[in-house]
């Protein structure tokens, strides 16, 4: 009996620690308790066992280990990039976003669910954390959707799936994690997630127009009444900017290193002089703009600016993850400083967000640390390599098991522990299937994005019923009394968005060059020639 269980020791680790985390307990002391325990009774069964390699010696590495993480620069670039985004939630700047897109988009049938998408990939690439993006949104639109007559399942659902836009749209917090336990570069992470975010996108857009077809009365357009920052040449206006973004962006993708580089920089000085001259010149002010066109320029350019400044110097290797956080959270605090919109309120709770993130990822890496040694140690590598490499059909049948395992998982835990514990006992098979780490690092960001929607653990789920009316409410601009919004039916508005979002990771499981383009460069050894000098 001691010889089975010291044979099977891995296994039975990595299922006490699940048992563990759904019992409730924080994880980074699940993964610490649960290394220390099994380093204990794995020296007592060693010799037992000739694949078990503790002793007590090997503990003391553990100090490296967690020294090491200490020194990772490529994590600071977390507390950086919360920053940047909770500044830009505390300070009202999420607000005039969703109001100015949402006057933009009115006109048309489930105008307020395109700008809500919209936002929540412009609040995605400037804040790279969901819980921000749900919340502001939830808090600001969903009264406005329900006060013209939105289906509150679709509003629910239209919601949260756009806050989880955060996810894998750069600067997403959970690439940096992965690229992190995956032992590759951010740049080339972000740079790969690009495109796949963008198609995400895309592909909400295109549910929402189907459903205006097919159920119009689910989201109806905004009533003239409720259009009060103008139209006519100020909509052509925006839709031109935003038509103008948009090409920019797509051309960008297509061309060469090059390409991108006067691409990208040409958008942030385009933007930044717009902004300029929004801000300095008074005919924006005369009768030639609306406000709405006024608001277009004022509202949206300076994340724009933000989101291309950041991201470019990263993708050009200008500048690495840590500092294009460090850049994007001082550019979110300029613009607040410039706008007046940072008291000592705002930025106290900002740093105090941003640091309480840091250190709950810090205490989770040197958990994971801890449960790692001792996992290693019981060769609990090599079972899960065993596991995975039986799996019938290669390379396919193994992407298709991690990702219905994480996606079963994300069903009950939270991404980061996903990350911290999976992804590091999946990256050595993946690597010696000859699997590209950053292609399945976006598809792993892609599903974990989906985590947050499923049953019964969605986080983006719990942020909605937090910001949501539970019951019947006064809605001050008309007066009326208006049902509020169930558990249920925020449950069933995610339904669709997680069938979109398994779509769009069986697009990139499918197509490769998504994310890491079109290969690498095919080499013909047989024509390879090596001159060597000769002796004499």
């Amino acid at each position: 009996m001691i010889e089975l269980i010291a044979h099977n020791l891995a296994p039975i680790m990595f299922a006490s620690l699940i048992v563990f985390l759904l019992l409730g307990y924080p994880v980074a002391f699940s993964l610490a308790a649960n290394g220390l325990i099994f380093f204990v009774i794995g020296v007592e069964l060693a010799p037992y066992s000739q694949s078990i390699t503790l002793d007590w010696p090997l503990l003391g590495l553990t100090i490296g280990r967690i020294l090491d993480v200490m020194r990772n620069d490529t994590l600071l670039a977390i507390p950086f990039f919360t920053l940047m985004g909770i500044v830009l939630e505390k300070t009202g700047m999420a607000e005039d976003l969703l109001d100015t897109a949402g006057q933009l988009f009115g006109p048309i049938r489930g105008g307020l669910a395109y700008a809500v998408i919209l936002v929540g990939a412009l609040l995605a690439a400037t804040t790279g954390v969901v819980a921000a993006s749900v919340i502001a949104m939830g808090l600001i639109s969903m009264p406005i959707m329900l006060r013209y007559g939105y289906d509150r399942a679709l509003a629910s659902g239209v919601i949260t799936a756009s806050g989880t836009l955060a996810q894998i749209i750069p600067p997403s917090l959970v690439l940096i994690v992965l690229a992190d336990q995956l032992g590759v570069s951010v740049g080339p992470m972000y740079a790969g997630a690009v495109l796949p975010g963008l198609m995400v996108v895309g592909i909400f857009c295109l549910y929402i127009f189907a459903v205006t077809i097919v159920r119009p009365s689910y989201a109806p357009a905004l009533p003239v009444e409720a259009r009060t920052l103008g139209s006519g040449f100020a909509s052509l206006f925006a839709a031109l900017l935003v038509s103008a973004s948009a090409g920019v962006l797509a051309w960008w993708l297509l061309q060469d290193q090059i390409a991108r580089g006067a691409g990208i920089w040409g958008a942030a000085i385009a933007a930044t002089i717009a902004y300029v001259v929004a801000l300095t010149d008074k005919h924006l002010k005369s009768e030639y703009l609306s406000h709405l066109a006024q608001q277009v320029i004022i509202v949206l350019i300076p994340p724009l600016a933000l989101i291309f400044l950041v991201l470019g110097t990263i993708f050009l290797g200008i500048a690495t993850a840590t500092e294009g956080g460090a850049m994007g959270a001082t550019g979110a605090l300029l613009m607040a400083w410039f706008k007046g919109r940072l008291p000592y309120r705002v930025l106290s709770e900002a740093l105090d967000g941003a640091t309480r993130l840091a250190c709950f990822v810090m205490f989770i890496l040197i958990g994971s640390r801890v449960f790692s040694l001792t996992f290693y140690g019981v060769n609990g590598h090599i079972w899960v390599e065993e596991l995975m490499s039986g799996i019938p059909g290669g390379v396919w049948g193994f992407l298709i098991a991690v990702n219905a395992l994480v996606f079963v998982l994300g069903c009950f835990i939270d991404f980061f522990e996903i990350a911290f514990i999976v992804i590091p006992l999946l990256a050595p098979v993946a690597q010696k299937l000859g699997i590209d780490l950053v292609w399945f690092g976006i598809i792993i960001g892609m599903n974990m994005q989906t985590s947050f929607l499923t049953p019964p653990f969605g986080f983006a789920l719990f942020y909605m019923r937090s910001v949501a009316p539970n019951g019947p409410w006064i809605d001050k601009p008309t007066g009326r009394t208006i049902a509020g919004v169930t558990t249920a039916q925020i449950y069933r508005g995610g339904i669709a968005f997680i069938i979109l979002q398994v779509i769009m990771v069986a697009v990139v499981v499918a197509f490769p060059w998504l994310s890491i383009g079109e290969g690498e460069v095919k080499i013909d050894t047989d024509k390879i020639e090596i001159n060597l000098p000769s002796l004499d």
